[in-house]
């Protein structure tokens, strides 16, 4: 597999013009250098000249993620051999990276936990909520109230 990614700047070289074949390259070695771990959170989801546009799964990978975007920048041009990325866009999208994940599936437990943080939202949270203009924003809000309420009400 290493010898495979020592061909990529000869590759891109090759295949100037070819705008897919160079998204797959770039999608290659941001697979390779995100890891298995990142790599279940946030996937590349396309190219647009320099600008690497990646979906994350939500608004905790999406803060965590923003510190670490000027290094992966620098390790895949390093990878790819030449100033390929100029610039990561990270975009919260649970679908997109369960669609490129079709292995990592939420557990039973996970999806259980959600159900009853939504059970446990008030319609009076819900309307304090409305004041939140983002709507990933929001729903995250939600989601953590309702988990908060969730534990606070196991403890009692």
């Amino acid at each position: 597999m290493l010898d495979i990614f020592r061909t990529l700047p000869g590759l891109l070289d090759d295949v100037e013009g070819a705008e897919q074949v160079h998204e797959a390259i770039v999608f290659a070695a941001w697979r390779r250098i995100a890891g298995q771990g990142l790599a279940e959170h946030a996937v590349p989801v396309r190219l647009e000249k320099s600008r690497l546009y990646v979906a994350v799964s939500n608004l905790m990978w999406q803060r965590q993620l923003k510190d670490l975007c000027g290094q992966m920048v620098f390790k895949l041009n390093a990878a790819l051999g030449r100033p390929t990325v100029s610039y990561i866009e990270l975009e919260i999208d649970e679908n997109a990276v369960a669609v490129k994940n079709p292995n990592r599936s939420r557990s039973a437990n996970e999806e259980e936990l959600r159900m009853q943080a939504g059970d446990e939202i008030s319609t009076d949270l819900a309307r304090a909520a409305d004041a939140i203009e983002d709507d990933q924003l929001r729903r995250q809000f939600l989601l953590a109230a309702g988990n908060c309420l969730v534990r606070k009400r196991e403890r009692t």
